[in-house]
């Protein structure tokens, strides 16, 4: 299950996270990526740009929060299909496509 925190963009981060990267739009607000956690969340705002980079947000409880230019996780899921994760290298617990919404596991 994904972790349930959601975190509103700083409109400054908001700003520098446009000119960093140069795309026209960023969310208000996001959610963590990572499985349901304690501690650290990270938060998707724009594909950094740079071929296997992104630019996420990063906060901690109501502390504040920084925008962080991470790689992409390089594991693929088994098969001949496999599917890639779809976040930074490093990150703890599932890849993206181990995380079963709530609901749809057996």
């Amino acid at each position: 299950m994904r972790c349930v925190h959601w975190r509103r963009v700083p409109i400054d981060l908001a700003r520098e996270a446009l000119e960093k990267s140069g795309a026209t739009y960023v969310d208000r607000a996001v959610q963590c990526q990572l499985s349901a956690h304690e501690g650290e969340h990270v938060g998707l705002l724009i594909d950094a740009g740079t071929y296997g980079t992104a630019l996420w947000l990063r906060w901690h409880g109501t502390d504040e929060a920084e925008l962080v230019v991470l790689p992409d996780c390089p594991v693929v899921a088994p098969g001949p299909d496999g599917e890639g994760c779809c976040l930074f290298a490093g990150h703890a617990k599932q890849h993206t496509w181990e995380d079963v919404p709530e609901g749809l596991s057996g």
